[in-house]
């Protein structure tokens, strides 16, 4: 969350983040998921949350366009699959 907030105040306004962390709290489809394992996967410490978190939680994929988890495609376990913004649009539509 916090790092939602850093980039959201970073590329709107402080409003914006506000705004969009409140509605991650309170939308019905959006589940919070506790770590309880770090992998380290990435090159980019930062963004291991992430990779945590997908882990955790058994999630489907990440959406994402940094370069840095491709990485992801060569590690066979944990399988944490990528895809990029257009893939999942294509998912989407009919």
């Amino acid at each position: 969350m916090l790092e939602y907030e850093e980039v959201l105040k970073d590329k709107y306004s402080v409003d914006v983040a506000n705004s969009f962390l409140t509605a991650l709290k309170e939308l019905p489809n959006v589940y919070f998921t506790h770590v309880y394992f770090w992998w380290d996967l990435l090159n980019d410490k930062d963004d291991n949350k992430f990779v945590d978190c997908s882990i955790a939680s058994n999630a489907d994929c990440i959406i994402t366009h940094d370069k840095d988890f491709r990485i992801l495609k060569n590690i066979p376990f944990p399988t944490v699959i990528t895809i990029t913004i257009p893939e999942f649009e294509k998912l989407l539509s009919p």
